[in-house]
């Protein structure tokens, strides 16, 4: 399928593992804030979205002619604790494995999927193509907490009087 947030997808891996080298366990597990995540709750998070929400969803708009879409409670499996306590690097893996298996499975997908449709509950009818869209602009929501996280621990605290020029929201 030819998607124009398809070399996004494929590209996440490579810039979560540029952002992270040099980061130790106490790093990845460092919270901003109480309702903020960590860089490894982050990477649990989109390795779990990976596997049980976009490739989900969308397999379903294709092989189903207009299914409901379950919404994806990212909120319920917060106060579960599905995110927390987990290994970041365990994480990242299991999240890239499943993304090369996703961005091949979406590659051989023809064209006309990308018209495919799904009904939402409270969004009402969602296509394919609609889906691809978010699932790289949720890559890049988290690429982005994640770099805003390592300015946070790696270099801001080195900046001296420059740090005045600069303000961190991570």
């Amino acid at each position: 399928m030819t998607f124009a947030g398809l070399g996004q997808l494929e590209a996440t891996p490579e810039i979560l593992r540029l952002l992270m080298g040099g980061l130790s366990e106490a790093d990845t597990n460092w919270k901003p804030a109480p309702d903020r995540f960590s860089i490894a709750e982050a990477l649990e998070h989109l390795s779990h979205a990976e596997g049980h929400c976009f490739r989900v969803q969308v397999q379903r708009m294709v092989e189903k002619d207009n299914p409901e879409i379950e919404p994806y409670d990212t909120e319920g499996h917060i106060a579960a604790g599905q995110y927390s306590g987990r290994n970041a690097e365990d994480s990242f893996d299991h999240f890239e494995e499943q993304r090369e298996l996703n961005v091949e499975y979406l590659r051989d997908l023809p064209d006309i999927a990308s018209g495919r449709k799904g009904t939402h509950p409270s969004l009402g009818t969602i296509t394919v193509a609609n889906l691809m869209n978010e699932w790289a602009l949720h890559d890049l929501g988290h690429i982005r907490q994640i770099a805003e996280i390592v300015r946070a621990l790696k270099y801001y605290p080195a900046m001296g009087p420059l740090q005045s020029h600069y303000n961190l929201n991570p």
